[in-house]
């Protein structure tokens, strides 16, 4: 489809630059522009903002972020045959997509943008999962993004937004949870991309709250939480002996019983580990 602009159907771009998308770079091109719209719409009002847009492949996503009035878009694409393809997209829309080749766990957005910046990407698998935790993680709050609209494996995406006790939470719901409200905007079918992954894709959105849910420092709840849910059949008192320290303190001091297990951890109770933690490091 091409009803959004005048650029031509990707499946033709794909096949005048003979694109292929490579398993090693975690890629699966989307195809189906009016989706790229519906997900570039996801974080609202973007025609005052600047967006980071990380894997953008040969452009479907980067076209409806564009084509839905976005004000700037930076392009962070690791792959160099995709470059051509994104070009035309740039001179379609002048002055208003900048492309960046290079990886993006090393590029500094804010450098290159200005004003409210959101984050819309339809991630590479091999570092969807990475990246997440990087935007999560800043040692200030709140961050630099306004938001995230992010695509991952569905299983991935029920992770982020899972409640303690479900089967699905863990140290990505944490994390998401503490400083965030996240949501599952959209699901996506295999069909919808080239090659078709095994498995269903979702879209989360992500807005930092003003505050974290409960106060900590963040590299203590990084550290606490990467610990609990490491061996997470396990019960506390044994999972957090990695941290190096003596757990029993740390969870007297939170108010949890050493039998407890990590999925049945409330974020605030995460926090709390977190700061008697760091009291004690």
């Amino acid at each position: 489809m091409s009803a959004i602009d005048g650029l031509p159907p990707l499946r033709e771009v794909i096949r005048s630059h003979g694109l292929t998308a490579r398993k090693a770079l975690g890629q699966n091109f989307l195809l189906d522009l009016n989706l790229t719209a519906r997900i570039a719409r996801v974080p609202g009002d973007l025609s005052d903002a600047s967006v980071l847009e990380v894997g953008p492949g040969p452009g479907g996503l980067t076209r409806g972020l564009l084509a839905e009035g976005a004000g700037r878009v930076l392009a962070v694409e690791k792959d160099a045959r995709c470059l051509p393809a994104l070009e035309e997209v740039s001179a379609a829309y002048p002055g208003r997509l900048e492309v960046f080749h290079g990886d993006a766990l090393e590029v500094d957005p804010v450098a290159r943008l200005g004003g409210a910046i959101h984050v819309v990407a339809n991630l590479p698998y091999n570092v969807g999962t990475e990246l997440l935790v990087r935007w999560l993680s800043p040692q200030s709050w709140p961050p630099y993004w306004s938001s995230l609209t992010l695509m991952f494996q569905k299983e991935v995406a029920e992770r982020i937004v899972a409640e303690p006790g479900d089967d699905a939470y863990g140290r990505l719901a944490v994390l998401a949870g503490w400083r965030t409200e996240a949501r599952i905007a959209l699901t996506l079918p295999p069909e919808a991309f080239t090659p078709p992954p095994k498995v269903r894709s979702a879209v989360v959105h992500l807005r930092p709250r003003p505050e974290p849910l409960a106060p900590a420092p963040a590299k203590a709840m990084e550290r606490v939480v990467a610990a609990a849910f490491g061996q997470r059949r396990k019960m506390l008192r044994a999972s957090l002996k990695s941290l190096g320290t003596d757990p029993m303190p740390l969870l007297e001091a939170a108010g949890i019983p050493p039998t407890e297990r990590a999925e049945r951890v409330s974020i605030e109770g995460f926090a709390a580990l977190a700061r008697a933690f760091a009291e004690r490091a």
